[in-house]
């Protein structure tokens, strides 16, 4: 028997906040987030009707975009901005490292998947590329492509990386670095009121424009906006935070069904052992760059990682590694990879 949505929906929060609890208990680094992701990753691809409700993800998105933004200073926006030629580094590294990674996944599988020789190509090129899973999914069907194998590499790879670097810091006691906290310290309701209302409808209006992550960037923006203005409205509960990371935890547990274990077992370990590959020299980047700049190591190799906006900067936060660096070099990579990476394959340029 098939349980209703709604039902699906409370059981998969329940076994969410009960995995939460046991990371805390346990001293898992990121519990509220990495919790939920296991839990609800496990219990999908055993089978189990687990349930993730859109709504819950975009307030989830809502509530940490918002508290990234309280940490855009004035101070801190002018160390941001004069770090313009390293963001654009970033962003040429994850062109030329999601180009590589394309042309080494199609190499290592030639001739083992089906469809057309442009087809395995389109499929390898939106896979490797080191943005969104559901804007390359999206990208890649366009281009003709496999969009279960594109989707499938996406999840793993922000699986692999979302669970690796929280926990490799930690073992490694790579936090505390984080100079700048955020701008409000305490929490007022009114002021709380009145940020939810002003990020809330900077998201709305993203959303209506079809732009990408629009729950996260525009409340992101609106209170960067505020914040660099000067103007500290209320600093966000640490139960709401709490809350919106386990949303993300589920939403990126759920997408690991049962089938996934079965789709295309040669091109899930390639993309897996490509992930890890990427780590490695995006270490080592991320270290060139923190000589470049003086910045701590950790903010570096987050900032240059091949994992996603949101769950890089709740990291930052959590460890207090560089959350507005962090953030920043995610947000402009994204933005660039969206507005780059379609035209370049249309025009044959990295093919």
């Amino acid at each position: 028997m098939t349980w209703p949505t709604p039902l699906r929906t409370v059981a998969t929060l329940a076994l969410a906040t009960a995995a939460a609890v046991a990371c805390t208990a346990l001293h898992v680094p990121l519990p509220w987030m990495l919790g939920p992701l296991l839990a609800t990753a496990v219990a999908s691809m055993a089978g189990a009707s687990t349930q993730s409700d859109t709504r819950l993800r975009n307030l989830g998105q809502w509530v940490i975009g918002t508290a990234l933004g309280l940490y855009f200073t004035p101070q801190v926006t002018a160390l941001v901005g004069r770090l313009w030629w390293a963001i654009a580094l970033g962003i040429a590294w994850a062109l030329a490292l999601g180009w590589l990674f394309g042309r080494w996944l199609h190499r290592q599988l030639e001739g083992r998947l089906p469809g057309t020789d442009a087809q395995r190509r389109a499929t390898s090129f939106f896979a490797g590329a080191i943005g969104g899973a559901s804007e390359m999914t999206l990208l890649a069907e366009r281009a003709g492509a496999r969009t279960d194998l594109v989707a499938a590499a996406h999840s793993l790879r922000l699986l692999i990386v979302t669970l690796t670097l929280p926990v490799a810091m930690t073992v490694l006691d790579l936090h505390g670095t984080d100079l700048a906290v955020a701008g409000p310290r305490s929490v007022d309701a009114a002021g709380l009121a009145l940020l939810a209302t002003a990020t809330g409808a900077g998201a709305w209006v993203l959303a209506r424009t079809g732009r990408a992550n629009p729950w996260f960037l525009g409340a992101l923006l609106v209170a960067m906006g505020l914040t660099m203005a000067g103007i500290e409205l209320s600093a966000i509960p640490g139960a709401l935070s709490n809350a919106a990371q386990l949303a993300i935890g589920v939403s990126l547990g759920v997408r690991f069904r049962a089938e996934f274990v079965h789709t295309a077992p040669r091109w899930l370990a390639a993309v897996a052992a490509g992930t890890v590959a990427m780590l490695a020299v995006c270490a080592g980047f991320a270290w060139l760059l923190a000589q470049a700049s003086g910045l701590p190591v950790p903010t570096m190799v987050l900032g240059t990682s091949p994992g996603g906006i949101a769950e890089m900067a709740i990291t930052a936060k959590v460890l207090q590694l560089g959350v507005p660096v962090v953030t920043a070099f995610q947000v402009c990579r994204l933005v660039a990879v969206l507005v780059l990476v379609e035209p370049l394959w249309r025009r044959g340029l990295l093919r």
